[in-house]
């Protein structure tokens, strides 16, 4: 977004236009930000095989997956609505790695009919694949043990988490696999997102290069993702450059000990899509209390939840006033509890009916959003090449009162 004669533009088109044309709130989306991002990572690694699975939980909009998939990229899908949605993208099963965790042998059984891959993170399942599915290829996700990411609710590689078989058990499963013959082809980690520390995720990676050894059919290593984005003007983001020096170095030196080239996955999701979304409401009115002044808009945590959820920091900016003289505000939703965006943010003067901007706003904003309060989705929208394309609806009173049931009770 850029500012250009005191009016803000998304790749030539101004924002107020488009507000006005879709009406707020709204998520608006830049796919020459998606394109960069994803070309960045790609440059980023020097090895022969390297394969980027967008992790699709970040943004499902179709529209945007079939973005990725013209990009060449695969996908990373935890839940296997989410695997029939890049089916419907057009992405082929072998492109598509299905990661979940805590999902049931049905829904397992439904992956292994699409032949999408599919990533292990339990002994249980994985001693019943070996009984029922041994000639399908599988990916094993193991848990390394280490704490990191920018928060406890997205740190998941430390020894409590839900996730992945402990690496302590590897012997177990070495056991497991020989005696059932299970035929692994992959193998996989996460330690969780908004990692700044390289030396931290090089740690985790030395435990799967390790662990690696093990295992004499691999086709590929997936190291997951959790690279910081910058949230803030000033903040720090990962270095892809740096890490992917140091990774292809270690990644390169361990495909020669092991004797053949591998494929080196990652699964980024907040990288390639959280700097090109942003979100935009309007303001419903300005109120003081004795201490305070609200900004209060037309949204609340039902359509952007990280803030409360996360203690997430979006930067917010106000479209509509960029010249106005600066005043602290803390900005607020309609959600009938506590609801806050931004505590004593610096904003220039806000007045009711100005264009609010959430930035940062790309991943884990609609696809986290909710009906509560019987509230409506908001749209969402595309930029392209100098066009808003409106790729989601917004939703009306009908999609509120779709799939339920009216009954009338006798009393």
């Amino acid at each position: 977004m850029e500012l250009i004669n005191n009016k803000y533009y998304i790749d030539g088109i101004s924002v107020e236009d488009i507000c006005q044309e879709f009406d707020t709130p709204l998520y608006v989306y830049n796919s020459s930000k998606i394109i960069e991002q994803y070309n960045k990572m790609v440059s980023a690694f020097d090895v022969k095989k390297l394969k980027i699975n967008y992790a699709a939980k970040a943004l499902t909009n179709i529209s945007i997956l079939k973005l990725f998939r013209k990009l060449k990229s695969g996908l990373d899908a935890v839940s296997i609505q989410e695997v029939k949605l890049g089916l419907e993208a057009g992405f082929e099963p072998q492109d598509i790695l299905f990661t979940p965790n805590s999902v049931s042998i049905k829904e397992l059984e439904r992956a292994v009919q699409y032949g999408v891959r599919i990533n292990i993170d339990n002994i249980e399942i994985l001693e019943y694949f070996g009984h029922t599915h041994s000639t399908v290829p599988i990916c094993i996700r193991i848990n390394p043990h280490i704490m990191a990411g920018g928060n406890s609710n997205i740190s998941v590689g430390h020894i409590d988490s839900k996730f992945g078989i402990s690496i302590h058990q590897m012997p177990l499963v070495k056991r497991i696999v020989e005696t059932l013959k299970i035929n692994v082809n992959g193998l996989h980690m996460h330690t969780g997102s908004d990692i700044l520390d390289i030396d931290v995720f090089m740690q985790a990676a030395d435990i799967l290069f390790n662990t690696a050894m093990s295992f004499p059919n691999l086709e590929y290593l997936d190291f997951g993702s959790g690279f910081k984005v910058k949230y803030k003007p000033d903040d720090y983001e990962t270095d892809i450059f740096a890490f992917g020096t140091e990774m292809s170095t270690k990644f390169n030196q361990f495909c020669n000990e092991y004797g053949r080239d591998l494929t080196l996955m990652f699964e980024p999701g907040k990288f390639l899509v959280s700097e090109a979304g942003y979100f935009f409401v309007k303001v419903n009115t300005v109120k003081q209390t004795t201490s305070t002044v609200f900004a209060c808009i037309d949204s609340g945590f039902n359509h952007l939840i990280r803030p409360m959820f996360y203690n997430a920091y979006h930067e917010i900016i106000n479209i509509s006033n960029p010249e106005g003289r600066p005043k602290i505000y803390t900005v607020v939703g309609y959600i009938c509890e506590t609801d806050t965006f931004g505590w004593n943010r610096k904003l220039n003067e806000v007045r009711t009916g100005d264009i609010v901007a959430f930035k940062n706003a790309g991943a884990y904003g609609f696809t986290m959003a909710s009906n509560y309060n019987s509230r409506y989705r908001p749209a969402e929208v595309l930029v392209h090449k100098g066009k808003a394309y409106l790729i989601r609806k917004r939703e009306t009173f009908q999609d509120i009162l779709n799939n339920q049931i009216s009954i009338e009770l006798d009393l």
